[in-house]
């Protein structure tokens, strides 16, 4: 059989809804960071990743079931399911928690830093797991968002750092790394909306040990801290990897996560604008560096 009847052929331009749909991710998930900052003082790491999962199902359970034949939709085998149940538990419950506890140990800007080199670790391992072209852009783009990220750490200074800090907020950035490597192939058996929707279920029960701690803490939170774990769960959560799932499924991994590079960025924006913490000049023009290198490794190479 030919080879040629079996392998797509090279993308030779931007697939436009896919990289909508990055974009609005990016935005999505940047606000992420803003709720979590919020919703820290009065929520345990362990019960905000719980409710936020929680909330997630919930809101997709209506999309799913609406659209009715969801027996058909399911994995039919053992290892998409193993593969579901992988990223569910690594990226959705364990990669939120992690990062929970992290940002209670170093300041914003460094836990940005460490997060943010996921993408690099997704863009190195791509080509060797999916075989995916590892292009100069790619890596030019890499190297100059991570220049951004780390001058947006050195401008968010005050904050206090630590080495358990710094350790969860790596682990984190593996767990993340890992996760978008296992959802790859995982979303060659499974549409992104069912996708995300099994993930946050799975992720739900295995963070139910911490239910009665949740319960607790909800007791005594204030309305605005409810607020922003429901919207966790409703907008960065559901939305957000639901479309993130839909662009991974129609984009090169090591080229989307290389797009995230522009959350610090963002989410330093925001955080300014809704928590009036102001950025210094340093971070304004690390986040522009951001935005640069974002632009560049998104660039497809010309076919001769």
């Amino acid at each position: 059989m030919s080879t040629e009847s079996t392998i797509a052929p090279p993308r030779t331009g931007i697939d436009v809804p896919s990289a909508v749909a990055a974009l609005v991710t990016v935005v999505l998930w940047s606000s992420a960071f803003v709720a979590i900052r919020d919703a820290g003082p009065a929520l345990s790491p362990a019960p905000m990743a719980l409710l936020r999962l929680a909330v997630a199902a919930v809101a997709l359970s209506v999309p799913v079931l609406a659209r009715g034949g969801v027996v058909a939709r399911l994995p039919r085998s053992g290892r998409p399911w193993l593969l579901v149940v992988a990223y569910a538990v690594l990226w959705l419950a364990a990669y939120t928690v992690a990062l929970n506890t992290g940002e209670r140990h170093v300041d914003a800007g460094t836990a940005a830093l460490l997060v943010n080199l996921a993408p690099l670790l997704v863009a190195v391992a791509a080509p060797a797991l999916f075989g995916e072209r590892l292009t100069r852009w790619l890596l030019l783009g890499a190297v100059v968002s991570l220049a951004g990220v780390a001058l947006i750490a050195f401008g968010s200074g005050g904050g206090h750092r630590d080495g358990l800090g710094v350790l969860l907020c790596l682990l984190a950035a593996v767990l993340y790394a890992v996760g978008v490597l296992v959802q790859k192939p995982a979303l060659r058996h499974v549409d992104p909306l069912t996708a995300i929707w099994l993930g946050c279920a799975i992720g739900t029960v295995v963070l139910l040990p911490w239910a009665p701690q949740l319960v607790t803490e909800l007791a005594a939170a204030p309305a605005r801290t409810i607020a922003d774990a429901v919207y966790l769960g409703l907008v960065p959560t559901a939305l957000g990897f639901t479309l993130w799932s839909f662009a991974l499924r129609r984009t090169d991994a090591g080229r989307l996560a290389a797009s995230t590079y522009a959350v610090p960025a963002i989410s330093t924006l925001m955080s300014w604008l809704l928590l009036g913490e102001a950025p210094t000049a340093v971070v304004f023009a690390g986040g522009t560096i951001c935005l640069v290198g974002v632009a560049i490794s998104r660039r497809v190479p010309r076919r001769s």
